[in-house]
């Protein structure tokens, strides 16, 4: 299976989506145990919903799932939150820190460096060439990285995430102006929400953005919540909450292109 999985279209959005793939290859299932078999930390039915939500959009899917190896982390294995509880580049446990692998099973140095060839890295490969073929045509680009997790998680946060949760590094991957306008649209839905939260973007938004050289990053984790029917498996997607957050989704992604296009017009000419 093609690691990646491309639409293209002429905006300057590129959407993309590390961790809605489910594939696992045999040979790697096989070494899962029952917990790592079901999944649980998949980005579930997110390329559903943002689908169709802006013309023209480009999508860059990984089709391998996170247990594989993690697409949104650094292929040096660097922790993208020093300190704090997170998962690695080939997870060990589920974000409820329980054991994925069979006993003895887990990967070695050499086999995240396989993984890292044959699936991390075609997939920021296309990524790259996305944004680079938007750039050309705008002369900007805005990625927009998408993302969910289950509402509660005990070992990663406290209480319940919000059901917005913006990510800029702290202001440093995108323009402020790009920056304001996802805040407002968030805050537009009356939701809860957070700006550079517990969130605060993966190695894709911090590796991307360079809004110097006109590519801003953003992430947007979703609580789950907002659009599943449940949290549980069989994590069915609700058609209810879908009519609800989608009209949103549209909003903050209009926005956020607005924002970018002024951004483009008064940036500094080279």
């Amino acid at each position: 299976m093609d690691p990646v999985r491309i639409t293209r279209g002429n905006s300057p959005l590129v959407l993309s989506s590390p961790h809605t793939g489910t594939y696992v290859p045999d040979d790697i299932r096989a070494k899962l145990n029952d917990e790592g078999q079901r999944l649980r930390d998949t980005d579930w039915h997110i390329e559903k919903l943002y689908a169709g939500l802006i013309p023209d959009a480009t999508c860059v899917q990984a089709t391998f799932h996170r247990y594989v190896i993690d697409a949104n982390r650094d292929p040096s294995g660097k922790s993208l939150y020093p300190g704090q509880t997170t998962t690695g580049l080939v997870p060990l446990t589920t974000f409820d820190n329980t054991p994925i692998w069979r006993e003895g099973e887990e990967p070695d140095a050499t086999e995240v460096a396989r993984r890292t060839a044959q699936f991390h890295a075609p997939y920021h490969a296309a990524l790259a060439a996305e944004l680079a073929r938007v750039k050309a045509i705008h002369g900007y680009a805005v990625l927009y990285d998408c993302h969910s997790i289950r509402s509660v998680i005990p070992w990663l946060f406290e209480g319940t995430l919000p059901d917005f949760n913006i990510g800029t590094d702290g202001g440093r991957t995108c323009d402020p102006r790009i920056e304001a306008a996802a805040h407002a649209g968030t805050q537009a839905t009356r939701r809860t929400e957070v700006l550079n939260g517990r969130f605060r973007g993966g190695w894709t938004t911090r590796h991307y953005g360079q809004p110097s050289q006109g590519i801003h990053a953003i992430q947007m984790e979703l609580a789950q919540a907002s659009h599943l029917a449940s949290e549980e498996p069989p994590f069915a997607l609700s058609e209810a909450k879908c009519a609800i957050l989608r009209p949103q989704l549209t909003d903050i992604l209009t926005r956020i292109l607005h924002a970018a296009a002024e951004a483009a017009r008064h940036a500094p000419q080279h």
